[in-house]
C-alpha cells in the first residue's frame, strides 16, 4: 500500500502525439520513458523518487499493454543489476532509487555496468536527495559519474526539459555504449506542468526476443584482459562519442542578455533558483528572460571545454554556480579557460556558500555579490546601496527559532514502533543502559527525545552488521534494531546471516509494520496484504530460522508494552548462545489509517452502526508528573492547566489526533504509573439500546457525582 494513489493520473499516459500532458514530474518522467520505447523498467523506493515507483506500480496495465517489464527490485544493487539486459541488446532499460545512498549500494553493479558498456540505451533515474530537507549525508552524485565515468544529466526543472532529458539520455546513452545517470531533485520530482505528448512505443527489440536469440561477447565482460581494453576505450571512443553527441544535439543552452560582459555558468537543475534570485535583484522577469548571459549545462558530466570557453571568451567575469562540495565543476573550470589562455575571472564559492542547498536567497545573496563586484551598475540603485547580504528571510527565521522551539522528526500518532521504544526504557531502568546499534528507517527516530536509544547508524538494514564488533564476553549485551523493509534489502544476509554464522551472543529487535514505511508504505515480501503482482506473507520468523536462528521470538501486538518488555529482558539475560532475535509486529499506522478511514466513513455514511476508540486522562486522577509523555511521546499526548488549586503542575491531555492504538494505557499500566487514562468509545448511527445504554449510564454518574459533591468539604 503506497503513500498515495496515481491511479487516475495513469489514464494520461496514454496519451497520443500532438495532445498536451499535464501533471507532475515523476509522471512526466514515466511519459518520457513510454515515449522512448523502454523494454523495461525496475528500482527501489526513497525520496524523493518513491513517487516515482509508486506511478510505475498503479501504470502496469499501461505498460503490459506495451510490453514493457517493471518490477520492484529488492535493492537498489538488484535494480542496477537488472541493466545487464541492455549490455548484450539493444534493449533500452531504466532504473531509479534514491541518491547517494542508492547509488552507494548498487556501486558494484554501475561500476561493472559502465567498464563494459552497453548495447541499448541505460537509464539511471537519481532522486538526488541534497539539502536542507534531506534525510541522508549530504553528498552528491557527481562523484561518482566521474569515478566510473558514467555521464551525467541535470535537466532544467520544468516538464519539456525533463522529458526531452529522458529521450535524449536513452540516446546518448546507445551514442556512446554508456550507461546516463539522470539527476532529479525534489523540485524537478514535484514541478508542474505541461507538454506535448508524443506516441508511446513498444520497445522495438524485446526481452522474449533475447531470450530466443541468445547473445554474448566477452570484450563486454569484466575480465582480465578485456578489463584493460575496455579503460582505454573509454576514453579513445565512449567520451569523445559523448561529446560530439551533446554539442551536435545541444543538449546544454545558452541564454542571451545585454550584460554580455559578465555571465552565469550554472547546473540545469538550478535553473529556476538563479531566475528566481535574478528576478529579485531586477535582471530577469518571470518568464525567464534574463539581463545576464545564462549557459545552463543540462549535462553537467562530461563537460563541454569548447562550449564553455566559447561562453567565457571576451567576458570580464563570470559566475560559476554549483550546488555542494567539493566544486568538481568551478574548478574543471578554471583548468578548462586556463588552457584556453582564457582570462575570464570566475567566480564562485567565494561568493556563495561553500556547501549546502542553493536556496533562493542564497543564490540572491551570492549573485549580489558578484555583481557588486564586477558590474555594480547593473543592479537597481535601492539594491545598490544596501551592504548587507540580501537574505531577505534570514532575520525573520532566525526571529521565529527564537520564539518557536525546534520540532525534530519524530513517530507518527499511533505509530507502533513507539512502545517498543517504551519497552525498551523499561528495560533500561532495570537492567540499566545497553549499547543500541540503530537502523535507517522509521524506528531512527528513537535517537531523540524522549527515547535517546540508539548510538550509531551505518546504512539501511546495516543495524545488526553494525553491532558486530561488539560480539565479545561482557557483563550486557548489545542490542541491534532493524526494519522490515532493511530487513529484506540486505539485513538477512549481512545482519541475521551474518550473526548466526559468526555465533554472535548480542539482541537483535526486528521491528515488521508490515510496509517500507519510510519510503511511502510501499509492499515487501513480508507484508499481510494481497499484492496482484508481488508475492506477500513470508513471515520474517521463518525467514532467520532459515538461516539457522534458533532464539527467536514473535511478537504480534507491539502495543502490548508489558509483553515486549518482558521478551527483551528474556532474551538479554537468557543463558542461550547464538543470537537472540525478537520480531515486534504491528501494522503501520499511518497505512492503516489510510486503510481503514475510507472503510470506516463509507460505513458511517451508509447508516452503519460503527465504533471509534478515543482514549482520555482523567484530570482528576492525573497527578501532573508526565512519565506517562515521557514513556510516549505520542503528539497527540500533552499538557494542560488545570482548575485544581492544589496542582502547580499541568497535567496530560489527549487531543483529537488520537487514534485509539491504546498506547498511552498500555505504557502506563507496564510502568505503574497512575490509572488516569480511559477509554471512550464514540458510537455513530447508535442504535436503540445504545442510546438507552447511554441514559442509564449517564443517569448512575450523574447520581454518583451529585453524591460526591454532597460529602465535598468547601470553604467559603
Amino acid at each position: 500500500m503506497a503513500e498515495r494513489s496515481f491511479a487516475k493520473e495513469v489514464a494520461d499516459l496514454r496519451l497520443g502525439a500532438g495532445q498536451e500532458f499535464r501533471g507532475e514530474g515523476i509522471l512526466a518522467i514515466t511519459k518520457a520513458l513510454l515515449q522512448s520505447g523502454v523494454g523495461y523498467v525496475g528500482g527501489y523506493q526513497g525520496a524523493p523518487i518513491s513517487h516515482l515507483m509508486d506511478v510505475l506500480s498503479d501504470a502496469q496495465d499501461v505498460l503490459a499493454e506495451l510490453g514493457v517489464h517493471f518490477e520492484t527490485s529488492a535493492s537498489e544493487a538488484a535494480a542496477g543489476a537488472m541493466l545487464s539486459a541492455s549490455v548484450m541488446y539493444p534493449i533500452r532499460g531504466a532504473v531509479t532509487w534514491k541518491s547517494t545512498v542508492g547509488t552507494n549500494v548498487a556501486s558494484d553493479a554501475l561500476a561493472n555496468l559502465a567498464s563494459g558498456g552497453v548495447k541499448g540505451g541505460a537509464l539511471i533515474i537519481i532522486g538526488e536527495d541534497y539539502g536542507e530537507g534531506s534525510s541522508i549525508m549530504q553528498e552528491r552524485s557527481h562523484a561518482f559519474a566521474m569515478k566510473s565515468q558514467i555521464w551525467l544529466l541535470d535537466p532544467r526543472p520544468n516538464l519539456e526539459s525533463i522529458v526531452k532529458a529522458v529521450e535524449d539520455g536513452f540516446e546518448l546513452s546507445e551514442a556512446s555504449n554508456t550507461p546516463v545517470m539522470l539527476e532529479v531533485r525534489i523540485r524537478a520530482c514535484h514541478v508542474h506542468g505541461r507538454f506535448i505528448a508524443k506516441d508511446n512505443k513498444p520497445p522495438p527489440f524485446t526481452l522474449a526476443q533475447a531470450l530466443e536469440n541468445p547473445q554474448r561477447d566477452t570484450g563486454r565482460i569484466v575480465l582480465p584482459p578485456a578489463a584493460f581494453v575496455q579503460e582505454k576505450e573509454k576514453i579513445a571512443q565512449r567520451l569523445p562519442a559523448a561529446i560530439e553527441f551533446i554539442k551536435t544535439r545541444k543538449l546544454n543552452e545558452t541564454f542571451d542578455g545585454e550584460l554580455a560582459d559578465i555571465g552565469i555558468v550554472l547546473q540545469g537543475g538550478l535553473y529556476n533558483g538563479v531566475i528566481r534570485a535574478l528576478q529579485q535583484l531586477g535582471l530577469a522577469d518571470v518568464w525567464g528572460a534574463t539581463r545576464v548571459p545564462l549557459y545552463v549545462m543540462n549535462v553537467t558530466y562530461p563537460l563541454i571545454d569548447s562550449e564553455l570557453a566559447a561562453f567565457c571568451s571576451g567576458k570580464s567575469a563570470v559566475l560559476m554556480v554549483e550546488e555542494g562540495q567539493p566544486e568538481f565543476i568551478e574548478t574543471a573550470l578554471h583548468a578548462i579557460l586556463r588552457k584556453a589562455e582564457i582570462s575570464t575571472k570566475i567566480y564562485g564559492k567565494d561568493v556563495l556558500p561553500v556547501a549546502g542547498e542553493y536556496t533562493a536567497e542564497a543564490l540572491s545573496a551570492g549573485l549580489r555579490a558578484f555583481l557588486a563586484a564586477t558590474m555594480p551598475d547593473a543592479l537597481p540603485e535601492q539594491i545598490r546601496g544596501r551592504n548587507e547580504p540580501a537574505q531577505p528571510i534570514a532575520d525573520e527565521i532566525k526571529a521565529l527559532a527564537a520564539v518557536v522551539p525546534p520540532r525534530p522528526p519524530g513517530f507518527c500518532t499511533g505509530c507502533p514502533e513507539r512502545p517498543i521504544f517504551a519497552a525498551m526504557k523499561l528495560v533500561e531502568k532495570e537492567l540499566g543502559p545497553h549499547h543500541v546499534s540503530a537502523d535507517i528507517g522509521c524506528h531512527l527516530f528513537s535517537i531523540l527525545p524522549p527515547f535517546n536509544i540508539g548510538a550509531t547508524t551505518m546504512g539501511y538494514g546495516l543495524g545488526p552488521a553494525s553491532a558486530s564488533a561488539f560480539n565479545v564476553k561482557a557483563g550486557k549485551r548489545p542490542i541491534a534494531m532493524i526494519g522490515d523493509g532493511g530487513f529484506w534489502h540486505n539485513g538477512l544476509a549481512s545482519g541475521i546471516g551474518n550473526a548466526v554464522f559468526n555465533r554472535h551472543d548480542g539482541v537483535i529487535m526486528v521491528v515488521d509494520n508490515y510496509y517500507s514505511s519510510a519510503t511511502g508504505g510501499q509492499d515487501i515480501p513480508s507484508s499481510r496484504a494481497d499484492n496482484r503482482s508481488r508475492s506477500t506473507k513470508h513471515p520474517i520468523a521463518d525467514a532467520v530460522k532459515g538461516v539457522g536462528a534458533s532464539w527467536v521470538r514473535q511478537i504480534d501486538r507491539t502495543y502490548d508494552v508489558a509483553k515486549v518488555r518482558d521478551t527483551l529482558k528474556e532474551a538479554l539475560t537468557t543463558n542461550e548462545k547464538g543470537p537472540k532475535i525478537i520480531v515486534a509486529s504491528s501494522e503501520c499506522m499511518l497505512n492503516k489509517q489510510r486503510r481503514v478511514k475510507p472503510l470506516f466513513n463509507r460505513a458511517v455514511k451508509a447508516g452503519q452502526r460503527m465504533v471509534r476508540e478515543r482514549f482520555g486522562v482523567d484530570e482528576d486522577v492525573c497527578s501532573g508528573d508526565h512519565a506517562c509523555i515521557r514513556l510516549s511521546g505520542c503528539p497527540s499526548l500533552s499538557v494542560k492547566r488545570t482548575d485544581d488549586p492544589l496542582k502547580d503542575d499541568p497535567v496530560a491531555a489527549v487531543d483529537n489526533s488520537c487514534v485509539g492504538c491504546g498506547n498511552c494505557g498500555e505504557v502506563a499500566e507496564a510502568a505503574v504509573l497512575c490509572p488516569s487514562f480511559y477509554r471512550a468509545d464514540i458510537v455513530h448511527n447508535p442504535t436503540t439500546f445504545d442510546r438507552l445504554l447511554a441514559r442509564l449510564r449517564g443517569a448512575v454518574i450523574g447520581f454518583l457525582q451529585r453524591h460526591r459533591d454532597r460529602r465535598r468539604i468547601a470553604f467559603s
